[in-house]
């Protein structure tokens, strides 16, 4: 998963975040897709490509835990790592963008990026589709809420859940993603063409995706939208709740050499852990400015690390 770079909008997607352009008047929620109102007494009815991608994640969990991945342990003494590691691994997934914009379709090519990050509370929102049954919204909305309190020990940044976001998670079955476009341009005003194109034609393989907004292309977020399969398993949805959302925070890439970390695509592990919220740690500390380039925010992450892991320097 890793942050795309499209002039202001960055995209990241789970198996990705997108910086925009600044905001102007929303257009109308069309029929059908996610709001933040009370669940329907009955659930939309799903269509057969619905169901049928529901059978597949199921048996794509079953194998991810018959092989032993999927980990909800947070790392043990199997995964040890020092600050050197530590230091490595921000500046792969933090000072890096997995995928950019290339004649208008994003392509995973990695790249140099700023450091990006809120400077402003952020305030997380669910929104689902009308087809995503009420038992379902219930455990996603018990997920945002004990993420949301972890999030927010691990950065020292304030992160709520409001029922007026500025990181809205959208929980969206395969028809729904599908017409989400109108309310991806609501929701992020100048959402450029392929960053729509990402959400709407999103393959299989990718299990779930983020957007964030940097208006002012100077590091800042103010925006963010993830997208997760409404047809997910509870685990694989508890993952991307996890993932995406770290990472529309400022931790936009993926690195293979990452571990014990969701920040790998190998799906070792389900949940943030010790590692990633050490990660975010660093990326909220005060001496690590928005916008801040490489070279400089790489020495004082290696510092915030020795600090952390407690090695002198």
């Amino acid at each position: 998963m890793r942050t795309l770079g499209a002039g202001a909008v960055a995209l990241a997607l789970s198996a990705c975040v997108t910086s925009v352009p600044p905001q102007s008047a929303p257009t109308p929620r069309p029929a059908g897709v996610p709001s933040s109102t009370p669940a329907p007494s009955a659930p939309a009815t799903r269509s057969a490509a619905s169901l049928e991608m529901s059978r597949y994640y199921a048996k794509v969990q079953a194998d991810l835990l018959r092989n032993e991945l999927m980990r909800t342990d947070g790392g043990g003494p199997d995964t040890p790592f020092g600050a050197r590691q530590l230091a490595t691994n921000f500046e792969a997934i933090a000072l890096n963008d997995e995928y950019t914009d290339v004649g208008g379709h994003y392509v995973a090519r990695t790249q140099s990026s700023s450091l990006h990050k809120w400077n402003i509370p952020v305030r997380l929102g669910l929104e689902f589709g009308a087809s995503v049954p009420e038992a379902q919204r219930a455990k996603d909305r018990a997920t945002l809420s004990a993420l949301s309190a972890q999030l927010g020990r691990a950065t020292g940044h304030p992160i709520s859940v409001s029922d007026r976001p500025n990181f809205h998670v959208l929980v969206l079955n395969e028809d729904e993603r599908r017409a989400a476009a109108p309310r991806l341009t609501q929701l992020i005003p100048g959402l450029p063409k392929a960053a729509i194109r990402s959400v709407v034609n999103m393959p299989s393989s990718a299990y779930c995706l983020v957007i964030a907004s940097d208006p002012d292309d100077d590091g800042a977020y103010t925006t963010a939208v993830a997208v997760i399969r409404g047809e997910h398993p509870d685990l694989m949805r508890k993952s991307c709740f996890h993932e995406e959302i770290a990472q529309g925070l400022g931790l936009a890439n993926d690195s293979p050499r990452a571990r014990p970390s969701i920040f790998n695509d190998d799906e070792e592990f389900a949940l943030l852990t010790r590692h990633d919220e050490l990660l975010l740690r660093i990326l909220y500390d005060d001496r690590l400015k928005a916008g801040m380039q490489p070279d400089t925010a790489r020495v004082i992450a290696t510092q915030i690390a020795r600090e952390l892991m407690g090695e002198s320097s």
